[in-house]
């Protein structure tokens, strides 16, 4: 970020890379009622855009009650927008990101970040993703923290149709699979918590291959385009990459595999990325980022003060 230097009477700008950052993106359960609402005049222009695109009012779903806001129809485009904007303003300022990543939903925010989609393409994207996986059934989701991981890789892999969808941590991951695997899971793993996630079905598991199936063709028919910084995929959370392509293939499989949170926290801190951003509604990648990556600084911007401070 730059600074001023002072010589003699003299004042002058110098731009210097201080730390290797990389900024992060929040995806489906930061949301917060009353997002984004601070956003209303920088952002006009995208909220109005949004509403044209959605048919909706971003700003106004914002302010419902939490079990609407968390309906992935809305939960998805609402935290794409607000992230968007976020972005905007930080860029806005000089800020600069090394790389950039999300979690889930959150890694179309890091594309736009990084310049592969424009926005309206992005939240195009992000409405028909959010559409098909709100229609999905017939499946389960349930957060275990504490418990050994051993053990538990032991049970999905003798158990069929379930698998570890979110690895979050080393303490904390998401099982997604048919209602039946997900409690046979449960019962064979012990765990301090085990928390039944409200959601339509099993999420970034081979049961959503339906949805990722339609959603392909979604994504053949959208022109992405080279990253102007690299970024880091759930699906293959070791390689940092700018081609366009590669990104849009890593997304079509997305839908229906793990996110890989723990091994791109891993990845950052091997690659000597020194401050995490988390760029979007909520503090919960930061937490993440500090069980697996705890030498990172890090730091949240979630409204448009902590983005003018940043």
């Amino acid at each position: 970020m730059p600074y001023v230097q002072r010589s003699g009477t003299n004042l002058f700008k110098i731009n210097i890379k201080m730390t290797k950052n990389v900024w992060i993106f929040p995806g489906q359960g930061s949301q917060v009622v009353g997002m984004g609402l601070d956003l209303a005049e920088v952002g006009k222009n995208k909220f109005d855009k949004a509403e044209q695109i959605l048919g909706w009012s971003i700003l106004e779903k914002s302010q419902t009650d939490v079990t609407e806001l968390a309906k992935t129809e809305f939960t998805q485009p609402c935290l794409y927008v607000v992230s968007a904007i976020l972005a905007d303003v930080l860029k806005d300022k000089g800020a600069e990101p090394d790389a950039v990543t999300g979690h889930s939903l959150g890694e179309y925010s890091a594309l736009y970040c990084a310049g592969v989609v424009d926005f309206a393409t992005g939240l195009e994207l992000v409405k028909q993703r959010s559409l098909l996986m709100s229609e999905a059934s017939g499946g389960a989701m349930t957060a275990l923290i504490g418990f050994n991981r051993t053990q538990l890789e032991m049970a999905i892999a003798q158990t069929p149709d379930v698998i570890m969808a979110n690895d979050n941590s080393a303490e904390q991951v998401v099982i997604s699979g048919t209602e039946s695997a997900v409690k046979s899971i449960c019962e064979q793993v012990k765990s301090k918590r085990a928390i039944h996630l409200a959601v339509s079905g099993a999420f970034h598991s081979p049961l959503m291959s339906g949805a990722a199936t339609k959603f392909a063709e979604v994504l053949k028919a959208t022109i992405f385009n080279d990253a102007k910084i690299p970024v880091i995929s759930n699906v293959e959370p070791n390689d940092a990459t700018t081609s366009g392509q590669v990104l849009r293939d890593r997304l079509t499989q997305q839908m229906t595999s793990p996110v890989r949170w723990r091994e791109i926290c891993l990845y950052l801190a091997a690659q000597g990325y020194a401050q995490a951003i988390e760029v979007g509604s909520g503090k919960v990648l930061t937490g993440l980022v500090k069980r697996s990556a705890p030498n990172l600084a890090l730091v949240n911007v979630s409204t448009l003060e902590q983005a003018i401070a940043f």
